[in-house]
């Protein structure tokens, strides 16, 4: 991936990072919440497609944005907490090379096949 997309994922990153500073959140949600995401890789033992719609839903950043928004008009802390949090977990992934999925296979990114130089 260009070194540019991957500093535009790292500052989204960080952004995350910062607002979870801004709403004084316990690290520990930080923490616990990660790499929850990563659960949706449990989909791919049903399949490469529904591994691919489960793994996509819980890394695109619309959701996150979806779930953040959700949680601040309902005042729920733990919503808003969750969507920084999915929205930092997407932007380091991309950052790492995992794009969302396509349905051949979990190596098959919209970012290209991971590993392939």
């Amino acid at each position: 991936m260009k070194n540019i997309l991957k500093l535009e994922e790292m500052v989204m990153l960080a952004l995350s990072i910062y607002a979870m500073i801004l709403f004084h959140a316990d690290w520990w949600w930080w923490l616990l919440l990660l790499f929850g995401p990563d659960i949706s890789l449990f989909g791919y033992l049903a399949g490469n497609k529904t591994g691919a719609a489960c793994y996509n839903l819980f890394h695109h950043k619309a959701f996150a944005i979806a779930i953040f928004i959700i949680g601040l008009s309902t005042k729920i802390d733990p919503l808003q907490l969750t969507g920084i949090i999915l929205f930092g977990h997407s932007s380091m992934d991309r950052m790492l090379g995992y794009g969302l999925k396509l349905k051949e296979g979990f190596k098959f990114t919209h970012l290209g096949i991971i590993g392939k130089k």
